[in-house]
This record gives C-alpha cells, structure tokens and sequence, in this order.
C-alpha cells in the first residue's frame, strides 16, 4: 500500500517531536529507538537523515537564540543527533556497497566546527552508492589537499556554517581546483542565495544535501587548475586597499582599544567580573571579525546581516540592541582612514536603529551571553 504525501508528513511530523523529546531530555537511547522505529516502519534513511533529524537540529538552534536553551543544552542535542546518525549507518547499511558514483571527499574548512550539516551529506551520499571520505570539522587546507593527491576523488564538497570562515574557504576552493578537484560548497556561510559561492569561485553550491546529492549524481564540471601564483586579489580586486588585510591583522589591538573607549565612557564597565569582561572581548572580537569579512566580500550586507541577528539575540536575553552603537562608533573611530569599512559600519548601524540613544551602554557586556559563546545564524541547520 502506498502512503499517500500528506500521511507521510504527518509520520515524519510526528518522528520529529519524538526524536526533540528524547535529545531535550539527553535520552540517547530513546534517540536512536525512535529513528530505528522510523526505518522499520519504512521511512527511507534518507528521509530520516534529512526530514527528521535535520529538522530537530535546527529546532535546536531556534530553541537557542529564543533563550530556551543554554549553550550546554544545545552542545548535548547535537551530541546526541550526531551519535544517531552513527547508528542509523550501521542499522540498515545501504543495500549496494558498489561505487555507483565513486569517490567524494567531504569535509568542513578549517576553522569550521559545525560538523554536522556536513556529515548529514556524507551519510546522503554513502545511501546513494558514493565511497564517500568524510574528514569532519575544521581541515587545514594543506592536509586536505594531501587527501585528494592521495584518493583522487571526483569531487570536495567543502562545508561551513560561520561567515567568518570565508577567506579561509576561498583559499581551500583554491587549492582544491590547482590540484584538478572541482569544489562543490554549501552551508550558512555562503549566503541563503549562494551568492558568496559564486563570489569565491565554487564550481557548485547547494542549498542543501539532497541538491548536493543530486548535483554530484549529475557532474560536477572539469575543473581547470588556476595559473601559477593566483591569489584571492586575482578573484577580488576590492582586497588591493588593504583595508581586510589591516583590519584582520590589528584585530587584537581594535578589540583591545575598543573596549578601552568603552570603559572610558561607561566606568561601570571597569567593576565588571572577569567572566564578564571576557565575554565583552569574546563579543567585540565576533563583531571585528565580520565585519572583516564583509570588508574581504566587499558586502555591506553580511555585516548588517550579523549585527541585526545579534541584536536579536541580545533583545532575547534582556539588553537592547541598539545597545551595540557605542561599540561600532569606537569601531569607526579607529578605521577613520578606511572609507570601505566605515561604509559598512554606517550601513549596520542604520540598520540597527535610526534613533538609537548612544547613552543606552556599551553592548552585550552585561548580557554574560554573546556571540562568541554560541553558533552563528543557521550554523545548526
């Protein structure tokens, strides 16, 4: 008998409150009963991986920027979602084992901690007939490439969640293609529209695995090595101002100044706990970081773009957003010299709040909770 669509959805529905109530409660167990349930009962492995456990996942991260989780909570979930995907391979292994595709390399740049969207993909393409080489999280370019010289895969499929990750995933699109291999991108990081995959040179992007999966299923292009000596300004020409590099290299020292002009304005700041000055670091040293990254794209948007979530999250755990003003004002001040960067601050600050009240305090300093304690939008996804 077959299941009509809408009953189908009402199954997987259902699996997927299941599987949130176990990974909430840290029932293991339960997690993977629940998933083992879901097969038996017929549901395609690949519907589980990507209409179950991809779902939760991202209730996960939802359930974090709404302050319904703590960051303790979130770690376990993905803990657990990760550990039944282990043992969902293991329960009904794909029926054929022959290389119907041949060989992928799966991994996420270097830097890139979120493992997981990656690893959903690895699982899809092992369901799907590929041999598929799955490196985990954050791979130094050059052990990646010594992986390829060594398998000769027909493709990389190059996963990362966090923006800032970026010029680090050019450099790794890079290397990919000198050594022949055409790169296939996709997560957060490379925009909703995969415009920053574009930018950087992907022979492909996916919005998710099961494009991936078909977009490897019908031929990634030949890649042809870039000329002896490419370097991103070749792909970038915006980057020959030098303002990314500056500002990527001074980050300390802007991290540092900044929080010196804010104590300078707000002397509460100077009877902060240690616990709390570090997390005003951690938050300042978040906000530099992408906003080098917008100065590497050349997009206002991914700046604006991560200061509007921030404020979100902030205005969640009881700190105004247009708290965040005195921060990028101090920002400004020290990029006086650097029209691209304090273009993109203007644009970010306007976003946040036309009318902002500069006296409101100097951020997410007294929230004890920022963005560098927590994943970026999307990254749990």
């Amino acid at each position: 008998m077959t299941t009509s669509p809408v009953a189908m959805a009402e199954s997987l529905a259902a699996y997927v409150d299941q599987l949130w109530d176990a990974v909430v409660t840290v029932d293991e167990h339960a997690a993977v009963r629940r998933l083992f349930d879901a097969v038996d009962a017929g549901v395609p492995p690949e519907d589980v991986l990507l209409d179950i456990i991809a779902p939760v996942q991202q209730r996960v991260g939802e359930h974090w920027a709404a302050n319904t989780m703590t960051v303790a909570q979130e770690h376990a979930a993905t803990a657990i979602n990760d550990r039944v995907i282990a043992a969902l391979a293991h329960h009904r292994p794909p029926a054929a084992t022959a290389e119907r595709g041949g060989r992928i390399t799966v991994a996420c740049v270097d830097g890139e901690w979120h493992a997981l969207p990656a690893r959903l993909l690895a699982e899809v393409l092992r369901l799907r007939g590929w041999q598929v080489d799955f490196l985990g999280a954050q791979v130094p370019a050059p052990h990646l490439i010594a992986h390829l010289h060594q398998t000769g895969p027909r493709a990389v499929a190059l996963s990362s969640s966090i923006a800032t990750r970026l010029p680090t995933a050019h450099a790794a699109i890079t290397a990919c293609q000198a050594a022949g291999v055409p790169v296939l991108v996709g997560g957060a990081a490379f925009g909703p529209d995969g415009r920053y995959a574009r930018l950087l040179g992907a022979d492909a992007w996916a919005p998710d695995a099961r494009t991936a999966a078909d977009l490897l299923s019908r031929g990634m292009p030949d890649t042809r090595a870039p000329a002896l000596g490419h370097q991103p300004v070749d792909d970038l020409p915006h980057l020959s101002d030098q303002e990314y590099s500056l500002v990527a290299r001074t980050a300390p020292q802007l991290v540092k100044e900044t929080l010196a002009q804010l104590e300078e304005r707000f002397p509460a700041l100077r009877d902060y706990s240690d616990r709390q000055r570090q997390h005003t670091a951690e938050d300042l040293a978040h906000i530099t970081d992408f906003l080098a990254t917008a100065l590497y794209t050349d997009d206002d948007e991914l700046f604006t773009g991560f200061l509007t979530w921030t404020g979100a999250i902030l205005t969640t755990r009881g700190v105004p957003a247009h708290s965040l003003h005195p921060a990028l004002d101090a920002l400004a001040a020290q990029l006086k010299d650097f029209p691209r960067a304090r273009r993109i601050i203007g644009h970010a600050r306007r976003a946040l709040d036309a009318g902002t009240d500069d006296d409101a305090g100097p951020g997410s300093v007294s929230s004890d909770v920022g963005p560098g304690s927590a994943p970026a939008p999307g990254s749990s996804a």
